[in-house]
């Protein structure tokens, strides 16, 4: 089965994924997929980014997988009691740590970051010289959430000032993780 059993949602992180951004780039591959627009990508807020995910997911046809990066992911995991099942899975990408001290002013509403089990399969990718999240706490998080951890290796920020544009070898994993959902293994 293809990513035709799913509705495909992208939530972008602060300030936006640029053009060419993995989010933009796969976007552009597949028309059907739908980026989460937030109305402030400067200045954004936890509970009203929360309120326009599940807004998107209760519109969307099919069971939802969410492609999500740096706050994004943390949106997708306040998110995830009250979208209840309409989340199938999610691909989580670089999670911005919010919960340090230097965390930047700008994002410090997402914190605390929930460290419950997701109610769905998600892999969680995760690169070993993120300035925004340590390897080893991206591994805590995976653990909390449930989560199978994909080493990116030194990858930065998995995002377009780190090289990733297209970023093929994330859209290929994407279609075996929506296989394996749609033949009902999970992650």
């Amino acid at each position: 089965m293809s990513a035709h059993a799913f509705s495909i949602l992208t939530q972008p992180g602060w300030t936006n994924s640029g053009p060419d951004h993995w989010h933009s780039h796969w976007e552009r591959a597949h028309p059907d997929w739908q980026r989460v627009e937030q109305r402030d990508w400067e200045r954004p807020q936890r509970d009203e980014w929360v309120q326009t995910l599940c807004a998107a997911i209760a519109a969307a046809p099919h069971p939802v997988v969410v492609l999500a990066h740096s706050i994004g992911v943390a949106t997708v995991v306040h998110a995830a009691p009250l979208a209840r099942r309409r989340i199938a899975g999610a691909l989580l990408v670089a999670p911005a740590d919010v919960d340090v001290p230097q965390v930047a002013p700008e994002i410090r509403s997402f914190a605390p970051l929930p460290l419950g089990r997701l109610p769905f399969p998600s892999l969680l990718f995760a690169s070993r010289d993120d300035t925004w999240c340590t390897y080893e706490r991206a591994c805590v998080l995976a653990e909390a959430w449930g989560s199978r951890v994909i080493d990116a290796g030194t990858a930065g920020h998995l995002h377009t000032d780190a090289g990733y544009g297209p970023w093929p070898e994330g859209l290929t994993m994407l279609k075996a993780f929506l296989s394996a959902l749609a033949a009902g293994d999970g992650a």
